[in-house]
């Protein structure tokens, strides 16, 4: 039932030392396709009193993000809810503080990030944060030759799936009254982005 991401537990340490600096210190983070659920058991254990709120639409991964909540025992790590941010509406939860997504922007249709800053348009109070984290690619150039043919291997997967350029990204937060983002290097070729609601 539990699944093991090798990348989820290399990110771990270095996602989490921008989430403490970035991060409200109290409230509810949402955070959006949660995957295996290593993410949520961690960064709930460390940022505490802060409450994790997992979600996902993969039945499998809410069973295996279910299995490291119950393990982790932790009274601000919530059970998880289904979420399909494609088709959200109203918030699945209230009182919504922060929305983290991890390693989804690129593993997903556009259509899915357009609704993840709608969402966070809706949802995340003046000033709060929507954080992502993943590959990206600026004005159209790729960080590495690594990320270039590890967005190949994406669109051959899938013709609706690739790293996104941060132009795209800053237009469409624009869109949905997000600030522009804060970009940080991240180990592996990867960034963390940070927008805010306005």
């Amino acid at each position: 039932m539990k699944r093991h991401a090798p990348s989820a537990a290399r990110n771990a340490l270095p996602i989490l030392k921008l989430l403490r600096e970035v991060l409200p210190q109290s409230g509810t983070v949402l955070e959006i396709a949660s995957g295996s659920g290593q993410h949520a058991a961690a960064f709930a254990a460390a940022l505490a009193p802060l409450r994790w709120q997992p979600s996902d639409i993969d039945a499998s991964a809410l069973a295996s993000i279910g299995a490291y909540q119950r393990e982790a025992d932790l009274p601000n790590l919530l059970p998880p809810i289904t979420l399909d941010i494609a088709s959200a509406g109203a918030p699945p939860i209230s009182g919504i503080s922060a929305m983290v997504c991890i390693n989804m922007i690129h593993i997903s249709p556009w259509r899915c990030t357009e609704a993840l800053f709608a969402a966070a348009q809706r949802w995340l109070p003046n000033g709060a944060p929507l954080i992502s984290y993943g590959p990206y690619r600026f004005s159209g150039t790729f960080t590495a030759p690594s990320n270039h043919t590890f967005d190949a291997g994406l669109r051959h997967r899938n013709p609706t799936w690739g790293i996104r350029d941060i132009d795209d990204l800053r237009a469409l937060a624009q869109q949905h009254q997000l600030s522009p983002p804060d970009i940080i290097d991240m180990p592996a070729n990867n960034h963390l982005l940070v927008f805010r609601h306005q």
